[in-house]
């Protein structure tokens, strides 16, 4: 998992192969079609269950300074269409990425509601290649939630701090967590059914729920964390997400301004990343460099 590079050309093969077409701005045009009919998956699919699996993303020849990266879609009822719009998005974000940073692997996660969904949690592998876009292609857009004003966006950090292996630890830096959706932070989780849908939730708490500042306080030693408040209808109240995660940690944009700031968020990450040994190195010799 996790070997060669995206290409637009391999994504407007791969498009064609679905019937679909790349515009020219790189954003897949589904015409007519409705969500249901270009993302057919009506079930969890097996290769995206989280039922105790371990997610890696390992350090190799090709790609020896891995940036993992969770993208987490919220794709409750909320979103509906709004989801697959941003999901259309995926081939300006990798295009753009690979650019510039030549060791980005993603995993795409379906996030939704542990009080309601039958699905609330899909996980991918780390890939850095077209599987990104075939695995997308799996996620089961379920449109469900319920009344309680929220979905489990911390259920990406409950799951990148208990079913992860990231070989970025072992060089002292940190992966990222990006959740998108249009719903308030979610105060806990459930405990029964995180674990019944990944067996680790013990391994979390021995409480009912699982409390989300709690889970950020283990996740962010880990993780660099965001969240995306996707504007399609109407404010929404992200002032949760500000006060834990700091307001420059969360962004508040229409669809088609997705894409641009996954990619800043990530190479912001690994901008100042980059400047921890520099200014290690500095202080060794007396001096601070910034």
């Amino acid at each position: 998992m996790g070997g060669g590079s995206w290409t637009r050309d391999e994504f407007v093969r791969y498009s064609r192969t679905k019937a679909r077409t790349v515009r020219a701005d790189g954003t897949i045009d589904f015409g007519s079609r409705t969500a249901g009919q270009i993302y057919v998956q009506r079930a969890l699919a097996k290769e995206l269950d989280p039922y105790k699996v371990i997610r890696e993303c390992c350090d190799s020849e090709e790609h020896p300074n891995t940036i993992p990266v969770i993208l987490a879609l919220d794709v409750t009822g909320s979103m509906g269409e709004t989801a697959v719009m941003v999901a259309s998005e995926l081939n300006t974000i990798m295009t753009e990425l690979y650019g510039s940073v030549k060791d980005v692997e993603f995993m795409i996660m379906g996030i939704g509601d542990f009080s309601y969904d039958r699905a609330p949690l899909q996980v991918s592998q780390f890939e850095s290649d077209i599987r990104v876009a075939e695995q997308l292609d799996k996620v089961y857009f379920e449109f469900g939630g319920g009344g309680n004003k929220w979905e489990s966006y911390s259920a990406a950090w409950a799951f990148g701090i208990t079913q992860c292996e990231l070989d970025c630890w072992k060089r002292g830096k940190k992966g990222i967590i990006i959740t998108m959706g249009d719903e308030i932070l979610d105060p806990y989780i459930p405990l029964q059914p995180y674990n019944a849908a990944t067996g680790h939730g013990d391994d979390l708490t021995s409480e009912r729920d699982i409390s989300t500042p709690e889970l950020y306080e283990r996740a962010k030693d880990k993780f660099d964390i965001y969240h995306i408040d996707v504007a399609h209808r109407g404010k929404v109240d992200i002032s949760g997400f500000e006060d834990l995660l700091g307001a420059d940690h969360v962004f508040s944009v229409p669809v088609k301004g997705v894409a641009q700031i996954i990619a800043h968020i990530v190479r912001e990450c690994e901008e100042m990343e980059a400047m921890v040994p520099a200014a290690a190195a500095a202080a060794d010799n007396g001096f601070i460099s910034w």
